[in-house]
């Protein structure tokens, strides 16, 4: 896992989601759902940030937990979809 794809999702999701959290109150193996840092409509977000920021397609049928509900699952996705 790259740690500068680890770094630009963290850094997505704070200024994005977690305002003013503190940078260790998010694990990497943290599920955002389950944490509540995002919703429907965050996923929709993060989709559009993904697709424009690593030039990536996401199918619908991609839009699952095991792809999106965290920061190593993110990063896992990206390296699969962009290698």
């Amino acid at each position: 896992m790259s740690e500068d794809i680890i770094k630009q999702i963290r850094s997505f999701i704070f200024e994005n989601f977690l305002f003013d959290a503190d940078d260790d109150s998010l694990k990497n193996d943290d599920s955002f759902l389950e944490q509540g840092v995002i919703d429907s409509t965050g996923v929709l977000e993060l989709v559009d940030w993904l697709e424009e920021t690593f030039d990536m397609k996401v199918e619908d049928e991609e839009l699952i937990p095991e792809n999106l509900d965290s920061v190593n699952r993110l990063s896992s996705f990206i390296a699969k979809k962009t290698q």
